[in-house]
């Protein structure tokens, strides 16, 4: 039964001609046969299209449609998929060798599993290892809620009907946020297993969209996060005594990531100093400091 087991991989993709090569190969060199790779071409205008379209492989599904972000992107490929499990790959990181091997071990121990997490590493575009994976243990569920999102939507699989049951919020602003939202909102419903097991790699380069932001967008995003995350009932009725540490942790994230761009530093203090007038034990996170280092770096 349990090697019957059928994945779709979602490869949703904009303008990546330069890496998705290497990601598309990662997934058909997987040691379990069972699956299909479905690449969802979100209206590149570079010639991403015809790197996929040279790759013969009849388990490649290929799909180009009217850019509309990686939400609608990966929504669409869960419903034309046809696995029993779903997994979202970003199109210039890789797989693993023993990547779906792995998740029907996990599926075999945690029979009918929602949902689950195997881990990855981040390496730079030669394949050396930049950093090495965060150690998971306990509820990680609730890990989700207090610590931030630890995890890596190449290391997600969602059980295809859970999947199209509760999608990806399409909300274009709401983008690069979208996935932990949702992993959120999964939260609130099933229990979140995982395995320590690395399984793919997310590749750092500079062209990364963690690494290219404009600070308004970024605000206005994670303030839209927080209105939506809350928005839902079951989270907020399960994880609600948690909101002044997701508001703080969301302050001090904005502060991070504007300092890292040695720009803006009094705007970056300011969303310090808000992280911790709203929820005081912020200080005790390693972002924290590391915010309060960048900042100081730059006077």
């Amino acid at each position: 039964m349990e090697n019957k087991l059928f994945f779709s991989v979602i490869i949703p993709t904009y303008n990546r001609a330069s890496f998705i090569e290497k990601t598309i190969y990662s997934v058909l060199n997987q040691t379990y046969p069972n699956f299909e790779l479905i690449i969802i071409d979100d209206g590149s205008t570079d010639n991403t299209e015809d790197i996929v379209k040279s790759i013969l492989d009849n388990r490649i599904r290929y799909y180009k449609t009217e850019n509309g972000e990686r939400a609608k992107a990966r929504n669409f490929g869960a419903k034309v998929s046809k696995g029993d499990y779903v997994n979202f790959l970003d199109s210039d990181d890789m797989l693993l060798l023993n990547h779906l091997e792995e998740a029907l071990k996990l599926i075999s121990i945690h029979e009918s599993a929602e949902i689950f997490h195997l881990n990855f590493d981040i390496r730079d575009e030669d394949e050396k290892i930049l950093l090495k994976p965060k150690i998971l243990n306990g509820d990680l569920n609730l890990q989700l809620v207090k610590k931030g999102n630890l995890l890596s939507s190449n290391g997600v699989f969602i059980r295809k009907d859970i999947a199209v049951l509760y999608p990806f919020n399409e909300d274009r602003a709401l983008s690069a946020s979208e996935d932990y939202e949702l992993w959120l909102r999964l939260a609130a419903r099933y229990k979140i297993y995982y395995s320590n097991t690395i399984t793919s790699s997310i590749l750092h380069h500079d062209l990364r969209s963690v690494l290219n932001f404009d600070k308004d967008v970024l605000i206005e995003r994670l303030n839209l996060f927080i209105k939506y995350v809350f928005n839902d009932n079951i989270f907020s009725t399960m994880f609600g005594r948690y909101k002044s540490l997701m508001i703080a942790h969301t302050y001090s994230y904005i502060a991070l990531h504007i300092s890292l761009t040695g720009k803006n530093k009094f705007t970056s203090l300011h969303y310090l100093i808000k992280a911790f007038g709203t929820n005081y034990s912020v200080v005790y996170s390693k972002r924290f400091y590391a915010v309060i280092i960048k900042i100081l770096t730059k006077f």
